[in-house]
């Protein structure tokens, strides 16, 4: 190439991007394994481990094998987990009962693992759809959710969840008021360190598909439209969120993620409490099935979409990935 004059420039950004030790020195998000928190499914019987046909990678595990996977995760690093039941058919019913059963595989999967693993966060589900024979998030009355009656079992559940020893609680339903009554109910039991992470911006997302084949927990009629929030609407995020932090909550959620980094960052910008996204099965899946096919190289996109959650604002991050993910960052 022929010599050309350089340009008189006084700024020039490629500076600071010539070398990667440059790189590394301005770089202003950093993804680590404290961002982390590991979704785990957990189903009955023992020495049992089913891979999710549209989580590839993904498992169910019996008590016993979940158990020898949180192990592994917290030596690398992870030191929280949410935890997700696969409830037999027979245990479900229209109140949920089974979600406040003493006994339950909730109940019991938290004592195993504050026992195995007693400096590992535990993040229970507050919420009826694992539990409900409709496979929604609350009791059903002639087709519709009713809202204030399924809070009464929310508040139930959530002290049983404390009183099995879970650290923090996560009510991901969308029923009014839920966040206040479950603070109300861990307060009177005498949880009063008990945490609180509200699912406060949840979309009506057509990405939870994976999640529901997971846990069988599909809706059995209609949709969650009429509780989940509209994918369309923004404004409505900062009214949920306001609403639950009114209420008590410790630590708000958007869900999903990838889609709703536009809200993520507005509720960074609006509230003081740590902001987690959940990087939710169906972006775990599209992934997956096209790192399957060769079509990118999916540890590079996997830690640039979480490192997008936490440049849009996220401080934590629910996703399926965290144990992959922690093996990247050693």
């Amino acid at each position: 190439m022929p010599k050309t004059k350089p340009l008189s420039l006084i700024h020039r950004p490629r500076r600071l991007r010539r070398t990667a030790a440059l790189r590394s020195l301005v770089q202003e998000n950093h993804l680590t394994v404290n961002d982390l928190i590991y979704p785990l499914f957990v189903m009955e019987g023992e020495n049992k481990q089913e891979e999710i046909v549209s989580m590839p990678g993904s498992y169910r595990y019996s008590l016993d094998l979940l158990l020898k996977e949180i192990v592994e995760a917290f030596g690398l690093g992870i030191k929280a987990i949410a935890l997700f039941p696969l409830v037999p058919d027979e245990k479900k019913d229209n109140q949920g009962t089974e979600g406040y059963n003493a006994d339950g595989l909730v109940q019991q999967t938290v004592k195993a693992i504050k026992k195995e693993v007693p400096d590992i966060t535990i993040i229970t589900d507050v919420a009826l759809d694992p539990f409900s024979t409709y496979g929604h998030d609350g009791i059903v009355e002639d087709g519709k959710i009713l809202n204030d009656e399924t809070v009464a079992v929310l508040a139930k559940m959530a002290v049983s969840q404390a009183a099995a020893g879970a650290d923090v609680v996560a009510p991901s339903d969308m029923m009014d008021g839920r966040v206040g009554a479950i603070r109300q109910a861990l307060d009177e039991a005498g949880y009063l360190d008990v945490a609180i992470l509200a699912y406060s911006a949840k979309y009506a997302s057509a990405y939870y598909g994976p999640f529901r084949d997971a846990l069988s927990s599909a809706p059995q009629f209609g949709d969650k439209k009429t509780y989940q929030m509209d994918p369309a609407n923004t404004r409505e995020s900062l009214k949920e969120v306001g609403l639950d932090i009114a209420e008590g909550a410790d630590l708000v959620m958007v869900k999903p993620a990838l889609a709703y980094l536009d809200i993520i960052h507005l509720i960074r910008e609006h509230t003081q409490l740590p902001v987690a996204a959940y990087n939710v099965s169906g972006e775990y899946a599209m992934i997956k099935a096209a790192a399957e096919k060769g079509w990118i190289d999916e540890k590079k996109v996997v830690l640039e979409t979480l490192t997008s959650m936490k440049r849009a604002g996220a401080d934590l991050i629910l996703t399926y990935f965290a144990k992959e993910v922690a093996l990247m960052l050693l």
